[in-house]
């Protein structure tokens, strides 16, 4: 009796078990359980570990420098194809704490400034900031796209120019044209011109900061979470011709919300190019054993208006495209004819990697990359590419154009990369490991109610078998 009671026992326990667990499995009961809590953690307050990471980034982040240096400078005043050669990288340690930290509106908000420094990393360098590099001299070319139009002001400038023996391409220190030089021309004109007689792609800006910013802490909304609210004041930018093209939208890059899904499209806005971008999933990937997705920014974000009707604004001035892969965004440096683009112009137009001989470009090398784990929202790896060039062509009145032709010059890209630390890795994948425990209740739930059921079977079968009698057991011949 004892024996029956628990084989039907079983029997009854494994139904049960196999009811429950499909239907954990199909309400994903746990799984919204995990998200939720998440959801609730993941927040910007003092004592969690999100914040600890958003104000001091453990992972390190370096940044590669690599120039372009030109080999034919007379030729190509005579209009032949510019001939580059990539030299670097020169590698920069990079430092990013979050600074003037001030908690906003019940703490729905948070306040901060992010100065960055750099400190030169000579063992991950191919070469030293004393490397010498031919490029354009940019202070010169914006200076003559500034006054171009303003004949009486062009005419001195130019004649200063033959003066001092002036001419559009010169030769720099790395370290100069970098972190900042005394320019001879922007010198010479300084008595009547007021501008900054120094210059440098990175001038004022190693210890300093990019602008107050202002941050959702995902407290209302796990979705705003180091979401940017303002920057610098501001919640849009005002450089752009269209609403949607001025729009501050996403994180600075350095963190994203928690519970990623695949189909969504994750948004950055870089100061850098003065606008925002967004970036879709790609692939699955595994960093340092904690899983992630990959996103990369589409083509479409940089794409010309016949492509992406939505980059019309960023046009300027208004119906002045260059085409797909560049970005004009001389209207937030200055008036500086600089023209952003991924590095060798990937995914651009070809005609601008045929104008110069030299890009090469290619996927692995020069596509901007998100690793980011979905669950937390933590940046596993990034790499953030992108290059600085020049506008030129020929300018009546400055005859140190020559016969130029209209192209869009490479000065140098940057590829300023993180990866995760072990430390922080092994703290994830615990964190992932807890996760896909309580995620797999439900099938652990079912895996148990099978093996019930196997042994209810298993008993059934053997209480079935007949018993042998005495007389059967008998033999049926005896001597």
């Amino acid at each position: 009796m004892l024996r029956s009671c628990c084989v039907y026992g079983a029997g009854v326990l494994c139904v049960l078990l196999l009811i429950a667990g499909i239907s954990m499995a199909l309400t994903q009961v746990f799984q919204k359980l995990l998200n939720n809590t998440i959801k609730e953690q993941v927040v910007l307050e003092n004592g969690t570990e999100a914040f600890s990471v958003f104000q001091n980034p453990p992972p390190p982040v370096y940044m590669q420098f690599y120039f372009f240096n030109l080999t034919n400078p007379a030729e190509v005043l005579d209009g032949d194809t510019p001939v580059v050669q990539q030299i670097g990288p020169y590698t920069y340690r990079e430092y990013r704490p979050k600074e003037e930290v001030k908690f906003l509106d019940n703490g729905t908000r948070v306040e901060a400034v992010n100065p960055k420094t750099y400190v030169f990393e000579p063992n991950m360098s191919r070469g030293s900031e004393d490397d010498i590099v031919r490029t354009v001299d940019i202070p010169v070319v914006t200076v003559m796209e500034k006054f171009k139009d303003t004949f009486s002001v062009k005419r001195i400038i130019s004649d200063l120019m033959k003066a001092k023996g002036i001419g559009i391409f010169r030769t720099f220190r790395v370290g100069d044209l970098l972190w900042g030089y005394e320019d001879p021309l922007l010198k010479a004109i300084k008595p009547i011109v007021e501008m900054d007689d120094h210059f440098g792609l990175f001038y004022k800006k190693n210890g300093t900061d990019d602008g107050d910013y202002i941050f959702f802490t995902g407290k209302q909304n796990y979705q705003d979470f180091a979401r940017i609210d303002e920057w610098n004041g501001q919640s849009t930018l005002n450089w752009w011709s269209t609403e949607g093209c001025n729009r501050i939208n996403g994180t600075d890059g350095a963190s994203f919300h928690p519970v990623i899904t695949k189909t969504e499209k994750l948004y950055i806005f870089s100061s850098d190019l003065c606008r925002s971008i967004y970036a879709q999933y790609e692939s699955d990937v595994s960093v340092r054993g904690v899983p992630g997705f990959r996103f990369v920014p589409p083509s479409e974000v940089f794409a010309n208006l016949t492509i992406n009707p939505d980059n019309a604004g960023f046009c300027v001035p208004a119906g002045n495209c260059l085409g797909s892969g560049l970005l004009n965004v001389s209207v937030c440096k200055e008036g500086a004819p600089i023209i952003m683009s991924s590095p060798h112009f990937y995914q651009a137009d070809d005609k601008f990697v045929q104008d110069v001989f030299g890009m090469n470009p290619n996927k692995e090398e020069h596509e901007t990359v998100i690793d980011v784990n979905p669950l937390t929202g933590m940046l596993l790896r990034g790499a953030k590419r992108v290059q600085v060039n020049v506008y030129l062509h020929q300018i009546p009145g400055f005859s140190q154009t020559g016969k130029i032709r209209t192209l869009v010059f490479p000065v140098m890209y940057l590829n300023e990369s993180v990866l995760i630390d072990e430390e922080s890795a092994k703290k994830l994948h615990a964190v992932v490991t807890e996760a896909n425990v309580i995620i797999n209740i439900p099938f652990i739930v079912i895996s148990v109610g099978i093996l019930l059921g196997i042994i209810f079977i298993v008993f059934m079968c053997r209480q079935q078998t007949p018993t042998n009698t005495e007389a059967e057991r008998q033999p049926l011949l005896s001597s």
